[in-house]
Protein backbone atom coordinates (compact mmCIF):
# COMPACT_ATOMS: atom_id res chain seq x y z
CA UNK A 1 0.00 0.00 0.00
CA UNK A 2 1.50 3.32 -1.08
CA UNK A 3 1.19 6.21 1.33
CA UNK A 4 -0.08 9.60 0.30
CA UNK A 5 -2.15 12.27 1.97
CA UNK A 6 -5.40 10.48 1.10
CA UNK A 7 -4.12 7.23 2.62
CA UNK A 8 -3.06 8.98 5.80
CA UNK A 9 -6.44 10.72 6.05
CA UNK A 10 -8.23 7.39 5.63
CA UNK A 11 -6.09 5.80 8.32
CA UNK A 12 -6.84 8.65 10.72
CA UNK A 13 -10.53 8.33 9.90
CA UNK A 14 -10.40 4.59 10.58
CA UNK A 15 -8.87 5.30 14.00
CA UNK A 16 -11.71 7.73 14.78
CA UNK A 17 -14.31 5.13 13.81
CA UNK A 18 -12.73 2.58 16.15
CA UNK A 19 -12.41 5.02 19.04
CA UNK A 20 -15.97 6.27 18.62
CA UNK A 21 -17.31 2.77 17.93
CA UNK A 22 -19.59 4.45 15.45
CA UNK A 23 -19.54 5.69 11.87
CA UNK A 24 -21.99 8.43 12.83
CA UNK A 25 -19.85 9.76 15.68
CA UNK A 26 -16.68 9.61 13.57
CA UNK A 27 -18.46 11.54 10.83
CA UNK A 28 -19.50 14.24 13.32
CA UNK A 29 -15.94 14.51 14.66
CA UNK A 30 -14.51 14.77 11.15
CA UNK A 31 -17.16 17.14 9.79
CA UNK A 32 -18.14 14.86 6.88
CA UNK A 33 -21.18 12.77 5.98
CA UNK A 34 -21.62 9.27 7.41
CA UNK A 35 -21.85 7.88 3.87
CA UNK A 36 -18.44 9.41 3.10
CA UNK A 37 -16.94 7.69 6.14
CA UNK A 38 -18.35 4.34 5.03
CA UNK A 39 -16.92 4.79 1.53
CA UNK A 40 -13.49 5.76 2.86
CA UNK A 41 -13.30 2.73 5.17
CA UNK A 42 -14.53 0.39 2.44
CA UNK A 43 -11.89 1.82 0.10
CA UNK A 44 -9.24 1.32 2.75
CA UNK A 45 -10.24 -2.33 3.18
CA UNK A 46 -10.18 -2.84 -0.58
CA UNK A 47 -6.68 -1.37 -0.88
CA UNK A 48 -5.40 -3.51 1.98
CA UNK A 49 -7.20 -6.60 0.80
CA UNK A 50 -8.50 -7.46 4.29
CA UNK A 51 -11.63 -6.91 6.36
CA UNK A 52 -10.94 -4.42 9.13
CA UNK A 53 -14.38 -4.13 10.70
CA UNK A 54 -17.32 -6.46 11.09
CA UNK A 55 -20.51 -4.42 10.91
CA UNK A 56 -23.87 -5.24 12.45
CA UNK A 57 -26.99 -3.20 13.05
CA UNK A 58 -25.95 -2.56 16.66
CA UNK A 59 -22.17 -2.34 16.83
CA UNK A 60 -18.81 -2.52 15.12
CA UNK A 61 -16.22 -5.18 15.90
CA UNK A 62 -12.57 -5.17 14.93
CA UNK A 63 -11.12 -8.16 13.13
CA UNK A 64 -7.66 -9.37 14.15
CA UNK A 65 -6.21 -7.54 11.14
CA UNK A 66 -8.23 -4.47 12.04
CA UNK A 67 -6.89 -4.47 15.59
CA UNK A 68 -3.28 -4.63 14.43
CA UNK A 69 -3.91 -1.93 11.84
CA UNK A 70 -5.63 0.31 14.40
CA UNK A 71 -2.60 0.26 16.71
CA UNK A 72 -0.63 1.94 13.94
CA UNK A 73 -3.43 4.26 12.79
CA UNK A 74 -4.07 5.75 16.20
CA UNK A 75 -0.48 7.00 16.24
CA UNK A 76 -1.41 9.20 13.30
CA UNK A 77 -4.13 10.87 15.35
CA UNK A 78 -1.79 11.30 18.30
CA UNK A 79 0.89 12.78 16.06
CA UNK A 80 -1.61 15.15 14.44
CA UNK A 81 -2.84 16.33 17.84
CA UNK A 82 0.74 16.82 19.04
CA UNK A 83 1.60 18.76 15.88
CA UNK A 84 -1.43 21.01 16.34
CA UNK A 85 -0.51 21.62 19.96
CA UNK A 86 3.07 22.40 19.02
CA UNK A 87 1.96 25.01 16.50
CA UNK A 88 -0.53 26.50 18.95
CA UNK A 89 2.07 26.57 21.72
CA UNK A 90 4.58 28.28 19.46
CA UNK A 91 2.07 30.95 18.52
CA UNK A 92 0.54 31.04 22.02
CA UNK A 93 -2.85 30.89 20.32
CA UNK A 94 -5.43 28.26 21.25
CA UNK A 95 -7.66 27.34 18.35
CA UNK A 96 -9.90 24.57 17.10
CA UNK A 97 -13.35 23.11 17.72
CA UNK A 98 -14.57 21.57 21.00
CA UNK A 99 -17.72 19.43 21.07
CA UNK A 100 -19.44 19.47 24.47
CA UNK A 101 -22.51 17.75 25.90
CA UNK A 102 -24.00 19.23 29.08
CA UNK A 103 -27.25 19.23 31.10
CA UNK A 104 -29.90 21.69 29.93
CA UNK A 105 -30.68 23.72 33.07
CA UNK A 106 -27.10 23.79 34.34
CA UNK A 107 -25.96 25.09 30.95
CA UNK A 108 -28.58 27.84 30.80
CA UNK A 109 -27.99 29.00 34.37
CA UNK A 110 -24.21 28.74 34.66
CA UNK A 111 -22.23 27.03 31.91
CA UNK A 112 -23.05 29.45 29.09
CA UNK A 113 -21.57 32.33 31.12
CA UNK A 114 -18.35 30.41 31.63
CA UNK A 115 -18.13 29.44 27.96
CA UNK A 116 -18.75 33.03 26.88
CA UNK A 117 -15.87 34.19 29.07
CA UNK A 118 -13.62 31.42 27.73
CA UNK A 119 -14.40 32.34 24.12
CA UNK A 120 -13.64 35.99 24.80
CA UNK A 121 -10.18 34.93 25.98
CA UNK A 122 -9.72 32.48 23.09
CA UNK A 123 -11.58 33.89 20.07
CA UNK A 124 -10.14 31.31 17.67
CA UNK A 125 -11.79 28.43 19.53
CA UNK A 126 -15.20 27.20 18.34
CA UNK A 127 -17.59 25.38 20.68
CA UNK A 128 -20.35 23.02 19.62
CA UNK A 129 -22.60 22.67 22.68
CA UNK A 130 -25.28 19.95 22.75
CA UNK A 131 -27.77 20.22 25.63
CA UNK A 132 -28.97 16.88 26.95
CA UNK A 133 -29.97 15.78 30.45
CA UNK A 134 -29.31 12.14 29.63
CA UNK A 135 -25.98 10.51 30.43
CA UNK A 136 -24.55 10.41 26.93
CA UNK A 137 -21.43 8.45 25.99
CA UNK A 138 -18.41 10.70 25.42
CA UNK A 139 -17.00 8.44 22.72
CA UNK A 140 -20.12 7.20 20.94
CA UNK A 141 -21.50 10.71 20.90
CA UNK A 142 -18.34 12.03 19.30
CA UNK A 143 -17.77 14.58 22.09
CA UNK A 144 -14.49 16.00 23.32
CA UNK A 145 -15.99 16.77 26.71
CA UNK A 146 -19.21 16.03 28.57
CA UNK A 147 -20.44 17.48 31.84
CA UNK A 148 -22.24 15.16 34.22
CA UNK A 149 -23.93 15.88 37.52
CA UNK A 150 -24.00 13.13 40.14
CA UNK A 151 -22.25 9.82 40.59
CA UNK A 152 -20.15 8.41 37.77
CA UNK A 153 -20.38 4.68 37.20
CA UNK A 154 -18.21 4.21 34.13
CA UNK A 155 -14.57 3.99 35.20
CA UNK A 156 -13.29 3.68 31.63
CA UNK A 157 -13.37 7.45 31.13
CA UNK A 158 -11.38 10.22 32.80
CA UNK A 159 -13.37 12.55 35.04
CA UNK A 160 -12.34 15.83 36.61
CA UNK A 161 -14.53 17.39 39.29
CA UNK A 162 -15.06 21.06 38.49
CA UNK A 163 -17.58 21.83 41.22
CA UNK A 164 -19.42 20.27 44.17
CA UNK A 165 -23.07 20.74 45.03
CA UNK A 166 -25.61 18.99 47.19
CA UNK A 167 -29.10 17.61 46.73
CA UNK A 168 -31.93 19.34 48.62
CA UNK A 169 -35.63 18.81 49.22
CA UNK A 170 -37.72 21.92 48.60
CA UNK A 171 -41.35 23.00 48.55
CA UNK A 172 -43.28 26.25 48.28
CA UNK A 173 -44.60 27.88 51.47
CA UNK A 174 -48.14 27.49 50.11
CA UNK A 175 -47.75 23.71 49.83
CA UNK A 176 -46.30 23.38 53.34
CA UNK A 177 -49.12 25.47 54.77
CA UNK A 178 -51.63 23.19 53.08
CA UNK A 179 -50.02 19.78 53.55
CA UNK A 180 -47.74 20.31 56.54
CA UNK A 181 -43.95 20.15 56.75
CA UNK A 182 -42.39 16.67 56.86
CA UNK A 183 -40.24 16.20 59.95
CA UNK A 184 -38.57 12.92 59.00
CA UNK A 185 -37.87 11.23 55.65
CA UNK A 186 -40.53 8.65 56.51
CA UNK A 187 -43.15 11.43 56.48
CA UNK A 188 -42.66 11.77 52.71
CA UNK A 189 -44.96 8.80 52.09
CA UNK A 190 -47.85 11.12 53.02
CA UNK A 191 -46.77 13.91 50.66
CA UNK A 192 -47.04 14.69 46.96
CA UNK A 193 -43.48 14.16 45.71
CA UNK A 194 -42.60 15.45 42.25
CA UNK A 195 -40.08 13.09 40.64
CA UNK A 196 -37.28 13.51 38.11
CA UNK A 197 -37.51 10.57 35.72
CA UNK A 198 -34.03 10.67 34.17
CA UNK A 199 -32.31 9.34 37.29
CA UNK A 200 -32.31 5.66 38.23
CA UNK A 201 -34.84 4.66 40.90
CA UNK A 202 -36.69 7.97 40.68
CA UNK A 203 -39.39 6.43 42.89
CA UNK A 204 -36.99 6.45 45.85
CA UNK A 205 -35.32 9.38 47.60
CA UNK A 206 -32.21 8.51 49.60
CA UNK A 207 -31.20 10.05 52.92
CA UNK A 208 -27.82 8.96 54.30
CA UNK A 209 -28.17 5.53 52.79
CA UNK A 210 -31.87 5.12 53.62
CA UNK A 211 -34.15 4.72 50.60
CA UNK A 212 -37.62 6.21 51.05
CA UNK A 213 -40.30 5.25 48.49
CA UNK A 214 -42.14 8.34 47.24
CA UNK A 215 -45.09 8.94 44.99
CA UNK A 216 -46.79 11.95 43.43
CA UNK A 217 -48.96 13.13 40.58
CA UNK A 218 -46.21 14.62 38.41
CA UNK A 219 -43.16 12.91 36.91
CA UNK A 220 -40.93 15.07 34.70
CA UNK A 221 -37.73 14.58 32.69
CA UNK A 222 -36.68 18.23 33.08
CA UNK A 223 -35.36 19.68 36.33
CA UNK A 224 -36.38 23.29 35.63
CA UNK A 225 -39.97 22.20 35.12
CA UNK A 226 -39.92 20.38 38.46
CA UNK A 227 -38.72 23.56 40.16
CA UNK A 228 -41.53 25.59 38.59
CA UNK A 229 -44.08 22.98 39.65
CA UNK A 230 -42.77 23.17 43.20
CA UNK A 231 -42.92 26.98 43.17
CA UNK A 232 -46.54 26.67 42.02
CA UNK A 233 -47.28 24.76 45.21
CA UNK A 234 -47.86 21.34 43.68
CA UNK A 235 -45.58 19.38 46.01
CA UNK A 236 -42.07 18.61 47.22
CA UNK A 237 -39.19 17.89 44.89
CA UNK A 238 -35.52 16.95 45.03
CA UNK A 239 -33.01 18.93 42.96
CA UNK A 240 -29.40 20.17 43.11
CA UNK A 241 -28.99 23.29 45.23
CA UNK A 242 -27.68 25.34 42.31
CA UNK A 243 -31.11 25.14 40.66
CA UNK A 244 -33.04 26.65 43.58
CA UNK A 245 -30.59 28.85 45.52
CA UNK A 246 -32.14 32.07 44.21
CA UNK A 247 -35.68 30.81 44.83
CA UNK A 248 -34.80 29.82 48.41
CA UNK A 249 -33.16 33.20 49.03
CA UNK A 250 -36.27 34.97 47.66
CA UNK A 251 -38.66 32.86 49.74
CA UNK A 252 -40.33 31.20 46.79
CA UNK A 253 -39.12 27.83 48.04
CA UNK A 254 -38.24 26.45 51.47
CA UNK A 255 -35.57 23.87 52.30
CA UNK A 256 -37.11 20.82 53.94
CA UNK A 257 -35.56 18.00 56.00
CA UNK A 258 -32.24 19.83 56.27
CA UNK A 259 -31.35 17.90 59.43
CA UNK A 260 -31.48 14.79 57.25
CA UNK A 261 -29.30 16.29 54.55
CA UNK A 262 -28.78 14.33 51.40
CA UNK A 263 -25.24 13.81 50.17
CA UNK A 264 -22.98 15.98 48.10
CA UNK A 265 -22.78 15.48 44.36
CA UNK A 266 -19.98 16.26 41.97
CA UNK A 267 -20.21 18.18 38.73
CA UNK A 268 -17.67 16.44 36.52
CA UNK A 269 -16.03 17.11 33.20
CA UNK A 270 -15.54 13.76 31.47
CA UNK A 271 -13.14 13.01 28.63
CA UNK A 272 -12.22 9.81 26.85
CA UNK A 273 -8.56 10.12 27.79
CA UNK A 274 -6.38 11.81 30.37
CA UNK A 275 -3.15 12.24 28.45
CA UNK A 276 -2.94 13.43 24.91
CA UNK A 277 -5.89 15.80 25.13
CA UNK A 278 -5.78 18.66 22.64
CA UNK A 279 -4.45 21.87 24.15
CA UNK A 280 -7.78 23.62 23.62
CA UNK A 281 -9.61 20.94 25.67
CA UNK A 282 -7.08 21.10 28.48
CA UNK A 283 -7.37 24.90 28.50
CA UNK A 284 -11.16 24.69 28.78
CA UNK A 285 -10.95 22.17 31.63
CA UNK A 286 -8.60 24.43 33.59
CA UNK A 287 -10.79 27.44 32.88
CA UNK A 288 -14.01 25.75 34.02
CA UNK A 289 -12.42 24.53 37.26
CA UNK A 290 -11.21 28.01 38.10
CA UNK A 291 -14.45 29.67 37.01
CA UNK A 292 -16.71 27.58 39.23
CA UNK A 293 -14.38 27.73 42.21
CA UNK A 294 -13.58 31.44 42.15
CA UNK A 295 -16.60 33.07 40.52
CA UNK A 296 -19.75 31.10 39.94
CA UNK A 297 -20.05 29.01 43.10
CA UNK A 298 -18.82 31.81 45.35
CA UNK A 299 -21.47 34.14 43.94
CA UNK A 300 -24.07 31.40 44.35
CA UNK A 301 -23.27 30.97 48.03
CA UNK A 302 -23.36 34.71 48.64
CA UNK A 303 -26.67 35.15 46.83
CA UNK A 304 -28.34 32.33 48.68
CA UNK A 305 -26.66 33.14 52.04
CA UNK A 306 -26.56 29.36 52.49
CA UNK A 307 -23.95 26.64 52.56
CA UNK A 308 -23.90 25.19 49.06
Amino acid sequence: MSFDLESLASMALFARVVQARSFTAAAAQSGIAKSAVSRRIAGLEQRLGVELLRRSTRKLALTDEGLRFYEHCKKILEAASAAEDAVSAASEVIRGRIRISAPVTFSRMYLVQALAAFLREHPEVEIDLALDDRFVDVIEGGFDLILRIGRLKDASFVARRIATDRIVVVAAPSYLERAGTPQTPEDLVNHNCLRYTLVPASGEWRFRGEAIPVHGNLDVNDGATLVQAAIAGLGLTVVPMFMVASDVAAGRLVLVLEEHRRGEIGIHAVTAQGKGLPRRTRALLDFLSKWFEERCWKALRERASLTV
